[in-house]
């Protein structure tokens, strides 16, 4: 008897077992289906009477697209060259040139809220990230615990029959659980990937950092001259590509690919840093004037728009001294190295698409977390780590290390003028609420899809509308229920509606936003907003009382960088404002 008939045999056995074990399981024709796996075919007595039959894997139609979504970190509205900037992005500039730029998308203002936000496709409070994971607290909107009703849009992916990949940083897991023992459901794992390979933290040594290979520590640095973290994020992506598309080539994939860049610390090669030796040496007043032309030149800005005044603690880069003036340009040329080295990297990524052929039909979402950070202060640090304890870096402790800024050896970053220069024309940045700190640059290019060629768009826009987006384009089903737990529903709304229609109006007419006590509204073109305690970034420490804030208003379809404030008392409703009484919650 053949190895195949004895099979059979063994499979009509198999099927009689419900009916034999009275004791366990019902008699009926149904018992198996019920406590065991349904079968479909036929078992007979020969091979010749007997129809096999296998369990149907879920694939999703023929045809439908890839998603790969490049989330940048620190990066300002005025950071590409396609958006005005003064750093060389040829590779970012030919995707907008291929696609769409939206000039009117925003971000919860800090990393951990928008990361989870987007992969959530709801609004940061409601899942417990209304702050960074690190700075959680047992409270409602704060927890840095998301809950399991509100899975990543991943799992759908997932569930759907996409293979799954994210690279790089992932920092909204709650900090006990960021270790080799888990629990693994909110790392990437467990929020939806088959595969990660990154950091669990806010940001990386670029030369030498721990790494997670799945849920395995690894050192992939060690031993390797030429090791940098971003060219490695790359090539694991590609690598991940690559493998999938020689096996499965009609299966579609989500990629997530989120480096340490352009997070401090800066650093990179030196070859980098050198291309833009003497390049800032103009100052971030007069980059700011540069920038701000290019952008009205290229009809990025709505006719009309001006340049805001900046920060005002920011000095003019005239009054400097000429060591000052040496220092904070060398800080820029380094970030600026650092944004170039990490196009190249986005640019091999994408030929990598191409390559496999897979380049047409991908959904491709460039965009970053919040604006420019301006955390480095007032001087820029040679170690990050002193402003994290509230420390400020003297000029002189900073020209200590001029030689080697930049290299492994520092763990730097730039003057708050920078940011506020990268963040043109809005003014402030990162953890203000303001747009200088929730305006980011969008880039979406899917060649099969969207007909308009390096087009731009001003449809107001979220972070949490980015993965509802790629379920539309994809025609994947948001899943009322994932893994026996009920979901919430979602608060991201797509932009599909705008890919073809330029003058679409705005799906989205409202939005809260609040970071460190920083809140706004907005509301069919209107923006209250204020600064907690007038606090800027660099500042980590002090208490500021709520009933001192002072309140702005702005109407942004005539002012669209929020340069005249409304100069009205704005009777703001406590039960809304608040963050104090956390009802953020139910926004």
């Amino acid at each position: 008897m053949s190895t195949r008939h004895i099979l059979i045999a063994a499979a009509a056995f198999c099927a009689m077992v419900p009916a034999l074990a009275q004791d366990s399981a019902p008699s009926n024709d149904d018992s198996f289906a019920k406590y065991g796996q349904e079968f479909k075919g036929k078992i007979g007595r020969t091979y010749a009477e007997s129809e096999e039959w296998y369990p149907e894997v879920v694939k999703p139609k023929p045809g439908t697209p890839n998603v790969f979504m490049i989330l940048l970190d620190d990066v300002g509205f005025a950071q590409y060259g396609c958006f005005g900037g003064l750093i060389k992005t040829p590779n970012i500039d030919a995707l907008a040139a291929d696609g769409l730029r939206y000039n009117n998308f925003h971000t919860p203002a800090l990393c951990s809220p928008s990361r989870a936000a987007l992969m959530a496709g709801r609004n940061t409070h409601k899942i417990g990230l209304g702050s960074h994971a690190l700075t959680a607290m047992g409270f409602p909107g704060y927890s840095g615990t998301p809950p399991e009703s509100a899975k990543s849009i991943a799992k759908h992916f997932q569930h759907a029959g996409f293979e799954t990949f994210a690279v790089g940083k992932w920092d909204h897991t709650p900090l006990p659980e960021g270790s080799k023992s888990g629990p693994f459901q909110h790392w990437a794992s467990g929020e939806g990937f088959d595969h990660y390979y990154g950091f669990m933290a806010a940001d990386a040594d670029d030369y030498r950092t721990l790494l997670f290979d799945d849920h395995t520590p690894s050192e992939t640095w060690m031993g390797k001259k030429d090791w940098h973290l971003t060219t490695d994020l790359a090539d694991r992506a590609i690598q991940n590509v690559t493998a999938h598309v020689s096996i499965y080539p009609d299966r579609p994939f989500f990629l997530f690919w989120a480096p340490s860049a352009m997070h401090s610390p800066h650093q990179v090669p030196q070859k980098y840093i050198d291309i833009y030796k003497g390049k800032f040496d103009m100052g971030w007043d007069k980059a700011r004037d540069e920038i701000f032309a290019k952008q009205m030149a290229m009809k990025l800005l709505p006719a009309g728009t001006k340049l805001s005044d900046g920060i005002p603690e920011i000095p003019r880069w005239d009054s400097l001294s000429a060591e000052q003036k040496k220092l904070y340009a060398r800080q820029m040329e380094v970030f600026a190295g650092m944004m170039t080295q990490t196009d190249e990297e986005i640019g091999r990524m994408v030929a990598a698409l191409k390559r496999t052929g897979q380049y047409d039909n991908t959904l491709i979402m460039l965009t970053a977390d919040n604006g420019c950070s301006g955390e480095g202060g007032l001087n820029g640090t040679y170690n990050e780590s002193r402003l994290l304890n509230g420390m400020q870096t003297s000029l002189e402790e900073n020209m200590k290390h001029f030689d080697e800024w930049g290299g492994p050896d520092t763990y730097a970053h730039y003057h708050a003028g920078w940011a506020m220069a990268g963040n043109t024309p809005f003014k402030y940045c990162k953890q203000i609420v303001h747009n200088g700190g929730i305006a980011d640059a969008l880039i979406i290019t899917w060649p099969k899809g969207i007909q308009g060629k390096g087009e731009i768009r001003n449809q107001y826009s979220f972070v949490t509308d980015l993965m509802v987006t790629a379920l539309e384009v994809t025609g994947t089903k948001f899943m009322d229920e994932v893994d026996g737990v009920k979901q919430m529903p979602l608060d991201g709304i797509s932009l599909v509606y705008s890919f073809n229609k330029n003058d679409a109006p705005s799906a989205r007419t409202e939005q809260y936003y609040e970071q460190f006590g920083n809140r706004a509204m907005y509301k069919d073109g209107w923006k209250a907003v204020t600064i907690h305690g007038n606090r800027m970034p660099w500042i980590v420490t002090g208490t500021f009382p709520f009933e001192k804030d002072v309140w702005e208003l702005y109407n942004l379809n005539e002012d669209f960088s929020e340069t005249q404030n409304a100069e009205i008392e704005a009777k703001v409703d406590e039960r809304v404002f608040d963050s104090r009484r956390h009802y953020w919650c139910s926004c």
